[in-house]
């Protein structure tokens, strides 16, 4: 089993095993803002093997590369005007940048799945720590079996990972709760590949400009979160619910009323008073105790679409969607 140190009991021995671990080729689970990110060595293709093994997850899918800060991120990427304004707005935060890889940067093309582009992120605390003190790029994508509920504790990864990685860094809830918004700057506009921890309209305010968002479903993969069935819990998922069959989970929101409420086998509400940032960070917890309450189908009542609910609601579109 893996070995679990408390960042906050003793943060310079978790520097200390982490980095070593990662000097190793291995793959370790990390505390992010976001979610716990299962990182390892984007220069190692060894190591980056690993988190696919580990995780489970296929190799098309290419895996955000986390950095120290700005200047070790443009050591690896080319940034244009409007990508750069957005990081020195965000980073260190929850926005993940999509661009071009320079020739010379050592990520191994199994991080970025053969693409000429990388996505990039600089996590806040001790994950940025660790990255400056390792001097190398972490690829880190959640840190749950691939296609299933992201990981936002130690105990998660410990339930799902825990024989499969050597350590874990335990640093408590996860602030944020969904993972990092993704967007990709094409001819000076914006396009929205994933949401997430950080609102559009954030986004947009600095930018200047309005987020593109596809109309359809791309079939191309260029970033993390685009595969139709993802975050999906053992259960079935059912959303926009007003009521509740006998024996089915509830996840609601705000206090709504849902019938039905009375016979549900568990009931939580993501933020009784209704706050999108309470429920993000309760999201993924929430669908794992739905999960372990052995319902065959978890019910969630509507959430609403402006803010960081339009990233919840793309995790719950995903959690329903048809599983192969």
């Amino acid at each position: 089993m893996a070995r679990t140190i408390d960042i906050t009991a003793d943060r310079q021995a978790a520097l200390e095993a982490a980095s070593a671990a990662l000097a190793d080729g291995f793959a370790i689970a990390i505390p992010t803002e976001t979610v716990y990110g299962l990182a390892a060595d984007a220069t190692n293709p060894a190591a980056i093997t690993r988190i696919y093994e580990t995780k489970g997850r296929p190799r098309f899918n290419p895996l955000i590369c986390h950095m120290a800060d700005l200047a070790m991120a443009e050591e690896h990427a080319e940034f244009d005007p409007v990508s750069l304004a957005l990081a020195r707005a965000f980073w260190p935060g929850p926005l993940t940048l999509v661009l071009p890889l320079k020739p010379e940067s050592p990520i191994h093309s199994l991080a970025t799945a053969g693409l000429d582009t990388v996505g990039i992120r600089v996590p806040k605390g001790f994950a940025g720590a660790l990255i400056g003190a390792f001097g190398r790029p972490l690829a880190a994508p959640s840190a749950n079996t691939s296609g299933g509920i992201s990981a936002t504790s130690a105990a998660h990864v410990e339930a799902d990972l825990g024989a499969r990685i050597p350590l874990i860094l335990d640093a408590g809830p996860s602030a944020v709760g969904v993972e990092s918004t993704i967007v990709k700057a094409e001819g000076g506009r914006l396009r929205l590949l994933r949401p997430g921890g950080l609102a559009a309209r954030e986004i947009e305010r600095v930018a200047g400009q309005p987020l593109l968002r596809p109309k359809t479903a791309s079939a191309a993969i260029e970033a993390p979160g685009m595969l139709a069935s993802h975050y999906a819990p053992g259960a079935s998922v059912r959303l926009n619910a007003t009521a509740v069959e006998p024996g089915e989970a509830l996840i609601a929101f705000g206090s709504a009323a849902v019938s039905g409420a009375n016979g549900a086998r568990i009931v939580l509400d993501l933020s009784p008073r209704g706050d999108l940032a309470e429920a993000a960070a309760n999201l993924f917890d929430y669908m794992k105790r739905a999960d372990a309450s052995g319902a065959q189908s978890i019910a969630f009542s509507p959430i609403p679409e402006e803010g960081l609910g339009e990233a919840i609601n793309d995790r719950l579109q995903r959690a329903a969607a048809p599983r192969d």
